[in-house]
Order: C-alpha cells, then structure tokens, then sequence
C-alpha cells in the first residue's frame, strides 16, 4: 500500500510542512528510473528519491545524498531555484503535486508500472521523466480529482465487486474486506465494517509488514507486523530499506541455490555417465580374451599373419583377432595384455573419480540445505565467495574447445587457430579421429576415442558437420572434410598457429551444420 491513495494524501500534507520555505535546488537522475529532488532554505537540505522501477515504485526520503561524478544528468532545469508554494494530493488519486511559484509545478504520478513524475507550467504539461509514456503529457490536472459516493445504497449495490466502485482501496484493501465479509452475515454487519475501515484508512497507523517473504507497507491490520512508524515520511523510509535489503537477499540466495542446484546436476550427470562408461569397459573382456587365446594357440600363429579366428574357450563362439604382422604371437599376446592392463587402470580411475563425486555431492546438498535456513545477506556471504558458478565458467573459459556429445561420443571442436593448436597437441590421444574442412581455415575437431568402441560412421558424418560450419566453407551447400587418427596429425616447427601436417587422410563430404 506504499501508493495507496490514503498513504499519499497524508504524506502531501506532510511534506507540505516540511517543506515551507524551501526551493528545489538540484533534480537529477543517475540511475535508470530513478529520479533525486534536493529541496533547501539556505540552512538545511531535504532529499526526496522518486524510484520508479517496474519491480518496486516507491517515494524515500534520505537524509542525505551524494551525487556521482559521473552518469548523472540534470532535470527540469526550468523549475531549478524556484520557491515551493503548497504541497496538495488529489481526492481519491494516487498522485500529488508540489506547486512553485511562477505557476510551475511537478506532478507525481504513482500508478505502479506507469509512474511518472511531470513537469507543467500554468498546469499544462512540458516535460516528463519517463519518457515511454508519452500519453502524460496530456495530463489535466484539475480533471484528477474523484469523487467518490460513501453510503449504504452505493455499498449495497457494489458490494459483490467493490472494486468497480471503490477504486481508492486498492486490491489490499478489497481482499480484506472480502475476508471479513465472509465471516459477517448480514448487510449491516458488513457495512458496519466497512465504516469502520474507511475510517482506519483516513487515520492510519503505518504497519511495516512481512507475508510470504516480502516486505509490505500496510494500512489495515493483519500479517506479521515487523514494526509501526509514526508518520508517512518515517513508513516509506523503512518500508524502502527493508524492501530493497530483502529484495536483494532473496535475490542472492535465489542465484546461489541455483548455482549449487547446477553444480549438483553436473555431478550427478557426470556420475551416470561415467557409471555408463564403467560398466562398458567392466564387462569388455576382449583384450584379455585375445591375449589368452593367443598365449593357447602360440604354435599356430606365424610372423606375418594379420588375422586370426580362434574359438573363444568362455563362449565357443569364434573370435576374429587382428594382429600386427611384424610381431610374433608372443609379442601380439603382450600388447593385448598391456590394454586389458590400461583398461584396469581406466576402470581404477573411473571408479575412484565416482566416488569423488558422490563425496562433493554430499557436500553440495548441505551447502543447499544452510542456503536454504539462511536469515539474512550477512549469512550468505561465504557461500557467495565460493559459489561454484564462477569456477565453472573460468574452468570452460580455459578450456580450448567446445564440447558436443553425439550417440554416446564427446566431439571437440577448437575455439580458434590458438586453441587449435592446444586441443591437437596437448588434448589429445593418438586414438582420437581428427577431422578439419579440406584446404580452407577452421577449426580443429576431435571425436574422442572409446576403448574397444570403433568410430560409427553416423557420428564421423556428425563430427565433419561441425568442422564444415566451423570453416570458411559454412555457408557452401557441401563441404568437404579430411579426417584420420590423431597419430597421422603433426606439426612443423615455425608453422603458424593451428597449422598442421596430415600424413594420411580420408574425406568425406557433408552439408555443414551446427544443430543435428
């Protein structure tokens, strides 16, 4: 009710005797919808701070103000040095206008959203704050004026919908009238009431409030009453603190749980799929397999065959087994006995950095659950310092690379020539398939490989996508795009960033994309 007509009619009167005998001597504006009134009499200042932002439309009077050097601009200077004559509201509207002699005055308008504050000489408007609402420089201020018929046949009448009649109230208002209401029985209990009500309005007691966390200025009884002001001036000053510190700390911790509900869903994505990979890698034996099926047949196999299919003595089904034809069945037995082994180690690694994970996850949930009890912004501050947002964003800031994921497999694609270089030289594995549009400059793409996991052809056809719309060629109808394992990409000393060497290539020709 901080606009309620009841609240600015005694708070003109107010301020127009506060202010007598003093004259407006600076109006400026540094802040979006934001407008600051210096009032003097040579010996005292009066600051008056109209902000009429969208979220909160509210009148405070500090007792003092400084002005920033810089981004501030000066207002109706035409209206600067003048004497203010008489402070006066308007009956049954929410606005008021202080009046200065030479027939100017301002008109404040305070309609929520739509508030204004209007400069007019010999009550025709010049000049207004907020320009978007054009519509006030038609304003006549003598046609402000309501009047408003109290009696029992008016009530009667519109007691089903009060608010078509009684337009002052406002919808605080109503609805509490329509809750005790429904507790009376009859008309004249509820007109009783009502009188009764009209008349706390016309002298209030200025309740500072708090519902559902908000902090609210009310007129009427009701809510948790935090504390009571003595004068209008005294009630907008605190309503307009705690409303803003309030705001502010609801913002606050709004955002931080947001950002550890994020955090929180990145761990426990990171755990599934990395659970996923777990078991891919737990139950392919292969490796191991290969090298006891080798080790068995040793007299069979000779220097130089590339293949073999041996039966599989676990399932007795056949197992085709490439081999290096250089080495003998010995040698080909140890190096499929050193990738179970890696594999081992990639199964010790994933298991221990899942574990990691559940333990921060934990940690995550009771910083959620003291965000949650926090009572003010104070409390909130070492959980500000160290919010995982920040880290987040400077780890993917760091990073040279884009991350895609396609049918199961992670695609890198390089930010620029510099981060080229970085992902193909020191992110990846010689496994990895490189890919980079054919004869043109772009990017530098990767598809990481996955043990055991030969690279589908849909997700290469993917991959080159991406290359194709991170190169000269992206808006071309096809594009061609090189790719081959990481081991055949090189390159030179002296050669300019992200130029390389590629030994050995396919290509493919693909539409490019950036979305499937």
């Amino acid at each position: 009710m901080h606009n309620n007509y009841y609240l600015i009619k005694p708070l003109s009167e107010q301020l127009h005797s506060l202010l007598n005998g003093f004259s407006l001597v600076s109006c400026f504006s540094q802040n979006k919808d934001e407008l600051v009134f210096e009032f003097n009499n040579a010996h005292t200042s009066f600051f008056l701070k109209a902000s009429l932002q969208p979220s909160l439309c509210c009148l405070s009077f500090p007792s003092t103000f400084h002005r920033a050097k810089k981004n501030s601009i000066d207002l109706f200077d035409e209206i600067i040095l003048k004497k203010v004559i008489t402070i006066h509201s308007f009956s049954n509207e929410r606005s008021f206008s202080i009046e200065f002699e030479d027939d100017w005055s301002l008109l404040f308008k305070m309609h929520g959203y739509q508030s204004n504050v209007i400069a007019l000489h010999q009550n025709k408007a010049v000049k207004i704050f907020r320009n978007q609402f054009s519509d006030d420089l038609t304003v006549q201020p003598e046609q402000l004026h309501r009047t408003i018929v109290h009696n029992k046949e008016i009530f009667e009448e519109h007691l089903g919908d009060l608010s078509k009649h009684y337009v002052t109230l406002g919808k605080e208002v109503i609805l509490y009238l329509q809750h005790h209401f429904n507790q009376l029985a009859s008309l004249d209990e509820k007109w009783s009431f009502f009188q009764q009500t009209i008349s706390e309005l016309e002298n209030p007691s200025y309740r500072i409030t708090e519902g559902k966390g908000k902090i609210h200025l009310s007129l009427i009884p009701g809510e948790k009453v935090i504390s009571t002001q003595a004068s209008p001036i005294e009630a907008l000053n605190e309503f307009y603190h705690l409303h803003t510190s309030t705001d502010s700390f609801q913002h606050e911790k709004h955002q931080l749980l947001k950002s550890y509900s994020d955090s929180l869903k990145r761990m426990e994505s990171y755990i599934a799929k990395n659970k996923i990979k777990l078991n891919e890698i737990v139950n392919d034996k292969h490796y191991q397999v290969w090298a006891d099926l080798i080790m068995a047949h040793m007299h069979e196999i000779k220097i130089g065959t590339e293949k073999i299919t041996l039966e599989n003595f676990y399932t007795g089904q056949p197992e085709e087994i490439k081999l290096k034809k250089e080495l003998n069945a010995q040698q080909n037995a140890e190096v499929f006995y050193r990738k179970a082994k890696n594999q081992q180690i990639e199964i010790n690694q994933l298991s221990q950095s899942i574990d990691t994970k559940k333990k921060e996850i934990e940690k995550i949930k009771a910083l959620i659950d003291q965000i949650t009890e926090a009572p003010d912004l104070k409390s909130l501050r070492p959980f500000i310092r160290s919010k995982p947002v920040a880290k987040a964003q400077q780890e993917s800031a760091s990073l040279p690379y884009h991350e895609f994921t396609f049918k199961g497999f992670r695609i890198w694609v390089g930010k620029n020539a510099e981060a080229n270089d970085e992902l193909t030289l020191k992110f990846s594995f010689k496994e990895d398939l490189w890919l980079h549009a054919k004869d043109v400059a772009g990017s530098h793409v990767l598809i990481k490989h996955q043990s055991g996991k030969p690279f589908p052809k849909d997700v290469i056809e993917r991959a080159a996508e991406l290359a194709a719309y991170n190169s000269k060629r992206k808006t071309d109808s096809l594009c061609p795009v090189a790719y081959t394992p990481k081991k055949f990409v090189r390159k030179r000393k002296g050669d300019p960033g992200g130029a390389v060497v590629v030994e050995k290539e396919s290509v493919i020709l693909v539409q490019p994309k950036l979305s499937e």
